[in-house]
Formats: C-alpha cells, sequence, structure tokens
C-alpha cells in the first residue's frame, strides 16, 4: 500500500544529506551508571562508522572480542553519532593511547552489569534541512507543532528494507520455501524486514481510514469502512486523528502490556494523556491478536501471512508514538530548518522526515 502521511500541508522540495553535520544522533540511556563494578563504560562519539566498525577498531586496539562488547543499539553509519559501550575494566589500560579520526571516547565510567541491547530510553536527534524557503518553513513549524502536540505513525525507515527496497520480499521468498538462506543471521533480517514491510502497509491503512472519519460526511464514513451509524459516529466524534477502534491492541506507553480494547470510553482519555498507545502486529504466532472492528481490518491486512505465523515469532510494535523535547528554528538567511527532537527507542528519525516534507527519502 502506498505510504500514507497525516500531515495535510503540500509537499516540501527540501534537500536533506545524512552526514555528520546535518544529522546527530545522541544516545539517552535507560538509567544513569553506577560508577563502580567490573564493567569499564565509554561514553563514544563516532562519525560516518557503523557500530560494528567502530567496535572492530576498539577491539583491535584492546584486544577484547567484538562479541563481550555491550551496546544497547547499532547507530547509524551516516552522521555523527554518540553512544555507550562497555567491556571488562581489565582492557582500561589499552585505551590510554587509543586514537582514531573517526571515533572520540568523550567520557569514562564504570557499572556492575554489561550493557544489553534495547537498555536505553531512546535518542536526541539534530537535523538540518537545507534550501527551504520561507513559505516551506512555515509548513515545518506547524507540522513539527502538529507532531509534538498529537503524535506521528511509526513506521519503519526505508533503511529497514535495503538499497532497492525489497529484502521484504526475500523475506517472503524463505518462508514460503522459494528461497535458502544459510546465513541465521541474514535469514532472520529478511523475515523481519517482511514483518516490517507488513506492518507499515497496516498502519498506512489505518491512517487512511482516520483520514475518511475525519473527512467524510457521517454516511460516507458508514459506507466507506462499513459501519454502522453508531459506530461511525463514535469514531468521529474522537477528537484525535488516528482514531481508536474497537478490538485495537493497546499498550501501556512508554512501557508496560498489551491489551485488548473492549471499552473505548475508558480507553481514549489515556491514549490522548498518552498513557497507552495502540500497538501495531508484527506478525508471528502466540502474539495477542487484535479483536471486532480491529481484528477485521488487521485480518484483512496480513491475510497473506496466515500460512507463515507458525514460522515466525510475532510481536507488537507501537504504531503512533510521541517525540519529547521539541525544537526547531528557521535560519532564513542560510535557507535552514534545524530541529531537535527525543525519539522512543525503535523509532526513526527519517520517519519524521519524511512526514514533515511529505516526500519519501
Amino acid at each position: 500500500m502506498t505510504r500514507q502521511f497525516f500531515l495535510t500541508h503540500s509537499p516540501i522540495n527540501a534537500t536533506f544529506t545524512k552526514n555528520s553535520s546535518d544529522f546527530v544522533v545522541n544516545e539517552i540511556p535507560l538509567y544513569p551508571f553506577s560508577g563502580e563494578g567490573e564493567h569499564l563504560v565509554l561514553h563514544v562519539r563516532k562519525k560516518d562508522l557503523t557500530t560494528w566498525d567502530m567496535l572492530q577498531y576498539i577491539s583491535e586496539v584492546t584486544g577484547c572480542k567484538v562479541r563481550d562488547f555491550g551496546y544497547a543499539g547499532l547507530k547509524d553509519k551516516d552522521g555523527m553519532t554518540t553512544q555507550y559501550i562497555s567491556l571488562h575494566k581489565s582492557f582500561e589500560t589499552k585505551l590510554a593511547t587509543f586514537s582514531h579520526e573517526k571515533i572520540k571516547i568523550l567520557e569514562k565510567t564504570y557499572h556492575n552489569n554489561k550493557i544489553r541491547t534495547g537498555h536505553l530510553k531512546g535518542n536526541r536527534f539534530f537535523v538540518r534541512l537545507k534550501k527551504v524557503n520561507p513559505i516551506d518553513a512555515k509548513k515545518l513549524q506547524d507540522g513539527l507543532k502538529k507532531i509534538k502536540k498529537e503524535g506521528f505513525p511509526n513506521f519503519f525507515g526505508y533503511q529497514r528494507f535495503g538499497i532497492d527496497g525489497d529484502n521484504y520480499l526475500k523475506g517472503k521468498a524463505i518462508l514460503d520455501g522459494s528461497r535458502k538462506e544459510r546465513n541465521p543471521k541474514m535469514k532472520e533480517f529478511f523475515i523481519n524486514a517482511y514483518q516490517s514491510h507488513l506492518f507499515n502497509d497496516w498502519l498506512s491503512k489505518r491512517i487512511e481510514m482516520s483520514r475518511i472519519i475525519e473527512d467524510f460526511e457521517l454516511k460516507d464514513v458508514m459506507h466507506l469502512l462499513e459501519l454502522s451509524k453508531e459506530d461511525a459516529d463514535a469514531l468521529k466524534k474522537q477528537p484525535q486523528f488516528f482514531k481508536l477502534f474497537h478490538g485495537d491492541v493497546l499498550h501501556h506507553y512508554p512501557a508496560g502490556k498489551a491489551f485488548v480494547c473492549e471499552n473505548m470510553t475508558e480507553e481514549l482519555p489515556r491514549f490522548l494523556e498518552r498513557g497507552i498507545t495502540i500497538a501495531g502486529w508484527l506478525v508471528g504466532g502466540k502474539n495477542i491478536r487484535a479483536e471486532h472492528k480491529a481484528g477485521e481490518i488487521e485480518q484483512m491486512m496480513f491475510k497473506e501471512s496466515e500460512p507463515f505465523l507458525d514460522k515466525i515469532n510475532g510481536s507488537r510494535r507501537f504504531a503512533w508514538s510521541f517525540l519529547e523535547e521539541v525544537e526547531g528554528v528557521y535560519k532564513e538567511e542560510e535557507a535552514w530548518f534545524e530541529m531537535h527532537f527525543n525519539l522512543p527507542k525503535g523509532s526513526y528519525a527519517t520517519v519524521i522526515i519524511e512526514e514533515l516534507i511529505k516526500n519519501s527519502l
């Protein structure tokens, strides 16, 4: 399905280049480090390198094997990024003379445990768009305010799908038996891309349906979405753009458990207050499923994956998420629009950029 946007302004013809001047990512740790313990924690800044590249260089200097490093997440290759990594403190003396033109150790501390994947609160981003005229700058500023107020559709970014955008097809081929993949990590990677593709299609469908509810007359909503008058009227009365359906899988935000929405009257205020959010399906077996009208939509959008469910581990992902500490500044003389914002882990800054400029990167 074609990617849907929830902002309503016309597309913006700005220039975005993912380099160390225009794209900066700073990791936000999940908790403060204790300052003591057997694990050395390094706050590291890298430029135009993958996390794996960085770990390989530090491994060569210290002798610590790459697999023994701890890290919370993988950071973009393109741009300037900072993150925390850990290794046993017995390797600390080897770092005394460490020097690399694209890697800088900003600070050191200690902790009782190794850093584990997922142990981060999120990331703070700096993004600079260039060749922005004053009219488009106003659109960007208004769009950023709307996203700050309402949240954003938490699509998987283009990075998930490979240079040609077809990784999901490889994943589907692996599942249906028409493609063999011996490398277990690549097999998992391609299957994850397939799950992500289906999630993005479902999310686009839900945005399309929310737009219909928002913009069309009651009788048209009833007809187009096959809803009763009572259900269509209740949906139209929801004040937010992204509509909550009876039977949606909801999830406590930013952490907690998933559950099925049985009472919209009770759950809608919590959704509006960001205490819960809607969680889309990453297809797989033994996973909580949507019910009622939301279940019908889910069944329609994920029908092709039904034969593969016992081959995949399913989960849920926030479909609608929220920015924090949002700033946007237009520098008219340079024709730059600069923004800072915090994203929860697993969300893509490129998705925010695409939503703002209404174009695919």
